[in-house]
């Protein structure tokens, strides 16, 4: 039996097996292309010309995406479009004079020659801040209409129009501002020598977020199937915080920002964090987080047969294809052989989204990523074998 894309994607977002295991790039930036990776793809696919530009602001920009055409979706047989917010009318973004990128929180970046990211060069709050500072500073307007200026146009347009599933993007919510703001070593200090300013910082950044995403759900919260958000708590070994820490910081504001979700849109809740977060998916459950992303497999503890044994009943898996060794180093065959354990690994009984774990970089040959994706599609019917 053939499904359409958004029947498929509905039966794994329920945890059911449909006709196979749905397939993403690009829905969301955690899934996506950089701009190098995404040329020598759309060269190998006879595409070359399709015109399509690397994203324009954001967090997009910085780290050098470029969104897929439809052309290239559809060869590769992807279930999801996404949608995301639109720049601000009145921001501090902008490119200055000496060549670097200064954001909407006034972070600035610049990007190495013959790189495709923009890297930290200067956080405004590094310095000697007080908390009176950081509640006077120019903060954006999460209530600028630019934000969410022709969103439901486009929402309505998927829906009404294709029978993909629909993805509604959003920011991040507090760790990866915060860091940001203070530069990474004053962040993890300021948890022990400044926790007023810490916390006034992410208390701010919730209220921003917060108020955006019920904008933005206000808008199109009855159209998408998907929500996507982002906030890095671990890296490859384990938690950035002690599990103290988390709950007194991060576990209370993400429960608050996940819950005006949930009262917004019955879609369900995507959470991106790279890292080892075995550890922390308890956490996830309890706060209404549907499916995690990316599933780094490569770090500690994140063993897919294991997560998928302990979690699966209460949790989806977005994600699992290995971009450390199997994508940028294996052949098309390694590549396809990865993927058949990953889909008998996660995709039993639903609840499964094949992707790459986080964005396809330069160093992932064209032929790895087509193997991945045809391998999905020939291999991902159920029942898995």
């Amino acid at each position: 039996m053939s499904m359409t894309s958004r029947e498929r994607v509905l039966k794994a977002l329920h945890h059911e097996e449909s006709d196979r295991v749905p397939l993403d790039l690009g829905a969301t930036r955690n899934t996506g292309i950089l701009a190098p990776t995404y040329r020598a793809l759309t060269t190998f696919l006879g595409m070359e010309d399709d015109g399509n530009e690397p994203a324009l602001h954001g967090h997009a920009k910085v780290l050098g995406l470029a969104p897929p055409t439809e052309a290239v979706l559809q060869r590769l047989g992807i279930d999801f479009r996404g949608i995301t917010l639109g720049k601000a009318d009145h921001s501090k973004e902008a490119l200055l004079p000496d060549g670097t990128h200064r954001d909407e929180l006034g972070v600035i970046r610049r990007q190495p020659a013959g790189m495709p990211y923009w890297e930290l060069t200067a956080s405004p709050f590094s310095g000697e801040v007080t908390v009176h500072d950081a509640i006077n500073w120019d903060w954006p307007d999460p209530t600028d209409p630019g934000h969410i200026r022709g969103l439901r146009e486009k929402a309505l347009a998927i829906r009404e129009q294709t029978e993909y599933a629909l993805v509604l993007h959003l920011q991040d919510i507090i760790v990866h501002p915060t860091q940001f703001l203070l530069g990474f070593e004053k962040w993890y200090l300021s948890f022990y020598l400044e926790p007023a300013l810490i916390n006034t910082l992410m208390d701010i950044m919730l209220e921003l977020r917060t108020e955006v995403t019920r904008r933005a759900l206000t808008e199109v919260g009855d159209l998408i199937d998907v929500v996507s958000c982002s906030d890095d708590v671990s890296d490859a070994r384990g938690s950035i915080l002690s599990p103290e820490m988390y709950d007194e910081f991060i576990k209370p504001r993400h429960s608050h920002y996940f819950e005006t979700i949930r009262s917004l849109t019955p879609a369900t809740i995507l959470y991106h964090s790279c890292g080892a977060v075995a550890g922390l998916i308890p956490s996830f459950i309890d706060m209404g987080i549907d499916f995690i992303n990316p599933v780094q497999v490569s770090a500690a503890g994140m063993e897919p047969q294991r997560l998928k044994a302990e979690f699966g009943d209460k949790i989806g898996f977005w994600g699992g294809i290995d971009t450390t060794r199997v994508l940028p180093f294996g052949t098309p065959k390694t590549v396809a052989a990865d993927v058949r354990q990953r889909l008998r690994d996660l995709a039993g009984g639903g609840g499964y989204v094949l992707a790459a774990v986080h964005n396809l970089q330069p160093d992932v040959p064209a032929e790895n990523i087509v193997a991945m994706y045809d391998t999905g599609r020939t291999f991902g019917r159920y029942p898995i074998v």
